[in-house]
């Protein structure tokens, strides 16, 4: 079925497509900006771009994908990554539940039985997840975790201070969540360290190209398509998307299963990644979000993307399945 897939996307004018896409929603006005984060509210609602990479290293793009913007919760897919890397499938489970979730992102709750938070791509268990990464005091562990993003990226990158700032100062929220799970040995102290190490992987800058060749990078087994560096253990993967499937998109997370039907993670910023395994990574950014957190435009793309292309794990046509 892949085969056949790849197929199909070679022999069509991907550029163009991805052009005419461009075109169509660029005058699209519906959502805002996030604002609860002083410094977001700042961000140009009309940006717009879309970019797609391959595993074989091709880069298709159209619109402000140069721009650069804070990462946000698309973070949290790879700081998942690098947490199972330093501790292993076992005891990350016993720290972080795998459980989709239909509350908000940012939602005060722990699974009832474990205390557990849900998912790692909820808040409380991204910050479970942040405050697993090893090193040797706060300097280590966030030179650690940035090079991770430039493995997966191929250069790198840099924390934006104003958006830290911004997210540490009106953090409240995520205080409280970090909070309950120490009162339940989901974390540990300092969690002062741990919330600024989270704060610090959010307000990493990106721009939609390298966004499309992190998600290809998944797609790629874990090895960036373009450098050949292994960003992530390959036997990680299937754990990687497999929560961005089911909790990727948050309260959503099933309505875009069953349309798009493929992984993927949204931020606040605007961002959307979706991946393709075996095949390519697709990001969009705009920052106009709907009352769930997730980009507008980036949502009508990717339904387009996949309905046009096939792309839903699920999809078979007669020649696929006869």
């Amino acid at each position: 079925m892949a085969n056949q897939k790849s197929l199909q996307i070679a022999s069509l004018p991907l550029q163009s497509f991805l052009d005419d896409l461009h075109d169509k929603y660029k005058l699209e006005q519906e959502g805002a900006v996030a604002d609860y984060i002083p410094e977001l509210a700042k961000v140009n609602p009309d940006a717009f771009s879309i970019c797609i990479a391959t595993v074989n290293g091709e880069v298709y793009k159209v619109g402000d994908y140069n721009q650069l913007f804070t990462i946000q919760s698309i973070s949290k897919v790879f700081v998942y990554g690098l947490a199972l890397d330093d501790h292993g499938r076992d005891y990350i489970l016993t720290r972080v539940g795998v459980e989709p979730t239909g509350d908000a992102f940012n939602a005060i709750v722990l699974d009832e039985q474990s205390k557990r938070p849900y998912n790692p791509m909820v808040n409380a268990g991204a910050i479970a997840t942040t405050s697993l990464i090893k090193g040797f005091g706060a300097s280590e562990r966030l030179n650690r975790m940035l090079d991770m993003f430039r493995r997966y990226i191929g250069h790198d990158v840099f924390v934006d201070i104003a958006v830290f700032t911004s997210e540490r100062t009106t953090g409240h929220r995520n205080r409280a969540m970090a909070h309950l799970m120490l009162n339940f040995g989901m974390i540990d102290e300092p969690i002062d360290e741990a919330l600024d190490l989270y704060f610090q992987q959010c307000a990493v800058m990106v721009n939609c190209q390298d966004l499309a060749v992190m998600a290809a990078t998944l797609a790629n087994k874990g090895v960036n398509p373009i450098s050949k560096e292994q960003a992530v253990d390959s036997r990680y993967i299937k754990d990687i998307l497999s929560v961005m499937y089911t909790c990727g998109m948050y309260n959503f997370a099933g309505e875009w299963a069953y349309k798009v039907g493929i992984p993927a993670k949204s931020g606040i910023s605007g961002g959307i990644i979706a991946v393709v395994p075996n095949q390519m990574g697709i990001a969009v950014f705009s920052p106009r979000l709907d009352s769930r957190g997730n980009s507008v435009r980036g949502v009508k793309v990717c339904e387009e993307l996949s309905q046009h292309f096939g792309l839903h794990l699920f999809e078979c046509s007669h020649s696929k399945c006869n």
